[in-house]
């Protein structure tokens, strides 16, 4: 065997390793956004990027990264020359190309000169968030994009033929109907993208909608919520699209590589202010500001925000959280495994409650919530917490 097939053969049976670069630029904050993000200058650009170089330099790469992930903020707000050179920069510490290269995108920042960039760059997936075709809804999110730039940016995406594309999609606005997030649906598949995410609206303390909620100028409707669930995955299912996850849906082979890696609880790098990592059994996040994470930085210091030691049995609780809230389901039996003395018994009694309540069912030691189940995926996820209260020291 060459060494180059010899690698290659390596790097296929390698455990994945997933690189996430947190871009905080944005030229206005949405409604609904509770990302760190910041107006960019042409100076916080330079410190940004000069700063990713040196928090990159810190870290003990034992691998090949597998997953790249862009996400912001925007990081379309970058010039195409600022793109390539944090591009060039994964580059040298991938180890060769990635398998799968996702970069998020804000209609209005989409231009060809950007998208040549990342083409060039070896960007294999691009997700663009565009949450709704209705005007009155993205002027309701505070969205600075309209429906025509929608459009025009599709366009170019499917001109510069990348290999997945995906959009984003958001239901239970305030003042939407059943009638408007159906034919959402509709139009995002007459697109035909390889991939959608549907996601349902979530007030996070601190922002604009937040702060309506609590002025009683917005209302939560938890029954409407789960009508537009349920009509999601009908409509999405009729159209071709498999739902992997509680709000995932794609073609078959454009399933997210990173997010299933994230979900399965293996290992990614964080880059960037308040980007989080879990490897070398440790999880944390970086500070939430871009002069802070520098300086953080040219200390030489890194993750320093809610740092926790990755023990099998915190490993084994979010595994169970997050693999419950994906179609296949979670291997109760692998984790047992892997993390002998976490309270199984009282797991294994939860288990059998949701099964008995029509909520999960159960194949041998392999644990999937149903319909139901997955309407109720974060109430879920908190009895899997409790279960795991207390813990025993792994």
């Amino acid at each position: 065997m060459s060494d180059l097939a010899s690698e290659q053969a390596k790097a296929a049976t390698a455990k994945p390793l997933g690189l996430y670069v947190h871009v905080p630029f944005c030229a206005s904050t949405c409604d609904f956004c509770a990302f760190y993000q910041t107006k960019p200058t042409a100076e916080g650009v330079e410190r940004f990027l000069a700063g990713i170089e040196s928090e990159a330099a810190l870290v003990e790469w034992t691998r090949p990264v597998t997953t790249v992930f862009w996400g912001g903020g925007t990081p379309g707000l970058l010039s195409p020359r600022d793109l390539g050179r944090l591009a060039e920069l994964v580059h040298r510490r991938c180890g060769g190309a990635p398998a799968e290269w996702t970069v998020e995108l804000a209609p209005a920042s989409v231009t060809p000169q950007r998208l040549a960039a990342l083409r060039a760059a070896g960007v294999t997936r691009v997700s663009m968030g565009i949450q709704s075709f209705q005007p009155a809804l993205l002027d309701a999110l505070g969205r600075q994009h309209t429906r025509e730039q929608v459009y025009a940016a599709y366009d170019l995406l499917q001109a510069a033929d990348f290999p997945s594309v995906n959009l984003d999609l958001m239901f239970a606005l305030p003042g939407q109907t059943e009638a408007e997030w159906a034919a959402d649906i509709r139009e995002a598949v007459r697109l035909a993208p390889d991939h959608l995410s549907t996601y349902c609206l979530t007030f996070e303390e601190d922002t604009a909608l937040w702060i309506k909620l609590s002025q009683g100028r917005v209302k939560l409707d938890p029954e409407l919520e789960a009508r537009l669930y349920e009509s999601t995955w009908a409509q999405l299912a009729g159209a071709g699209y498999a739902q992997y996850e509680v709000s995932n849906f794609s073609r078959p082979g454009h399933e997210c590589r990173h997010n299933l890696n994230t979900w399965h609880m293996e290992e990614w790098i964080g880059l960037g202010p308040s980007a989080a990592s879990q490897s070398h059994g440790w999880r944390g996040a970086n500070v939430a500001d871009l002069d802070r994470w520098q300086a953080d930085v040219s200390r030489g210091e890194r993750v320093t925000e809610d740092r926790v030691a990755l023990t099998p049995s915190l490993l084994a609780e979010d595994a169970l959280i997050f693999g419950l809230r994906m179609n296949a389901g979670v291997d109760v039996a692998e984790w047992k495994h892997r993390c002998p003395r976490a309270p199984w018994a009282g797991v294994e009694e939860l288990l059998g409650r949701l099964v008995a309540d029509g909520l999960a069912t159960r194949q041998g030691e392999r644990v999937q919530l149903t319909n139901r189940g997955r309407l109720l995926a974060d109430s879920v996820g908190a009895e899997v917490m409790e279960a795991f209260r207390p813990l025993v020291p792994a």
